[in-house]
Order: structure tokens, then C-alpha cells, then sequence
């Protein structure tokens, strides 16, 4: 059985870091899948304008990355950090 990878992206329409942050885990995950082809990385991305209670715990931080709906990172996605966690994950 493969491992799983949850990413969860809370954002909102119009953001420009979180237009950065999607582009970051794209490229992430693309990297990552080519060397882990056997785990499967599920991306779900969520409004916080659509989402009364996300807009009031992340409005200040967004965008915010959860990997396996634990924090990972907000405002800025580190690539160097995402990929360790990443493989990280694969190995454990």
C-alpha cells in the first residue's frame, strides 16, 4: 500500500501570495512524485471567504500550508522546507 500526503492550502481569491505559494507546491510535488512515484499527494485548498471560522483563526497568516492537517507554513512557502518534509514523510 502506498503512503498518503495531505496538503491542505487556506487561502482567498486575489491573494498574490497565495498565487506564489500554489506555484511553490506545484513545483514541489512534481520534484517530489518523480523521486516517491509510490506515495500519493492529495493538494485541497480552502477560501477563508468561504469559511467564516478559517478567515478567523488564519486571516493574518494566509497563505497557510497544512501537511496532514498539521501547520507547515504561512505566508511565505519555503521550497527547501516543504521537499524535507516531504521526504520526511516518504521515509518515516
Amino acid at each position: 500500500m502506498s503512503a498518503q500526503i495531505e496538503l491542505t492550502l487556506i487561502g482567498k481569491p486575489g491573494c498574490h501570495l497565495c498565487d506564489d505559494a500554489r506555484e511553490a507546491i506545484a513545483e514541489v510535488v512534481t520534484e517530489f512524485l518523480q523521486r516517491h512515484p509510490e506515495v500519493e499527494i492529495v493538494q485541497i485548498e480552502q477560501d477563508i471567504s468561504q469559511d467564516e471560522q478559517l478567515a478567523a483563526r488564519y486571516r493574518e497568516e494566509i497563505p497557510v500550508l497544512l501537511i496532514n492537517g498539521k501547520m507547515h507554513n504561512y505566508w511565505r512557502i519555503d521550497a527547501e522546507r516543504l521537499t524535507r518534509a516531504l521526504f520526511a514523510l516518504a521515509n518515516a
